[in-house]
């Protein structure tokens, strides 16, 4: 997916690592129908991608995502019927579940606002980089919406807590990048300038790693919420056990022996 040519967001793949960037700054990078499409083909296509092995979501001009566009989502959905309604919401949660099914870590970057549908892109990805400027609102419930978007309900309370997730959907308040990292939504806070080049930093280091056991890492960190321990235990077995078929545990086995560094190339 090196040659990825998007329309509604930016796109670079630079060693294994592809940066999203959601592009309009002058309205603190909205998404709209058409984004959102097209991003939910993009997760959905990665699962087949070979040269692309960690992903960075970010935004431009010193913010994340104000969530859906006013003008070109909102206004529209006020006057929709019922069924077209359903098929929008259904789109919407599709992006979801296209970042949960891709194998590849997604990394988001998180500066300034993050709100609505942007806070939702973030909560789906695997780990979070924020700054003391961040400020993430899942504000649905003040627009008139119930907390309940996106995934935002089984997802959110697991990230943070059920009371923590409770406050916020139920009241829309923003969340400060301290409180996020406090709370555990953000694995960490850096500063605004270097953020990008951090959370690129962090996605190559997992490029580095055993890429295609990551992926059954990320695999297994989202199927294991709807399984017992029972079925976890038997399910990460058998995970495991595959693992240890590929050139990568071979690979550090010999580097441990040599008392050397291994080199991973997913296989």
């Amino acid at each position: 997916m090196a040659d990825h040519a998007p329309v509604h967001f930016q796109w670079q793949c630079v060693d294994g690592v592809a940066t999203v960037t959601l592009h309009r700054p002058e309205r603190k990078n909205p998404l709209t129908f058409d984004s959102y499409v097209e991003l939910r083909d993009t997760f959905r296509a990665l699962r087949q991608a070979t040269d692309v092995h960690a992903v960075v979501i970010t935004g431009a001009g010193g913010n994340f995502c104000s969530g859906g566009d006013v003008h070109d989502i909102i206004a529209p959905l006020v006057a929709m019927p019922a069924p077209d309604l359903l098929r929008f919401t259904r789109l919407t949660g599709d992006l979801v579940l296209a970042m949960r099914a891709c194998p590849q870590p997604i990394v988001a970057a998180v500066d300034g606002v993050c709100a609505g549908a942007g806070a939702i892109l973030a909560m789906a990805s695997d780990l979070r980089l924020g700054t003391t400027r961040s400020r993430t609102a899942f504000l649905f419930n003040r627009v008139g919406l119930a907390g309940c978007d996106m995934g935002a309900c089984a997802m959110l309370p697991r990230l943070i807590g059920q009371g923590r997730a409770s406050e916020l959907l139920f009241t829309g308040r923003s969340m400060g990048g301290e409180e996020g990292e406090r709370w555990g939504f953000f694995n960490r806070l850096v500063e605004p300038e270097p953020l990008l080049a951090d959370a690129t930093a962090l996605a190559r280091r997992l490029v580095q790693g055993p890429t295609f056991a990551n992926g059954l890492t990320k695999t297994m960190l989202h199927q294991e919420w709807n399984l017992s321990i029972e079925q976890a235990i038997e399910a990460e077995a058998q995970a495991q056990a595959l693992c240890m078929l590929t050139q990568d545990f071979r690979a550090a086995y010999h580097a441990f022996v040599a008392k050397d560094a291994p080199v991973f190339t997913g296989r």
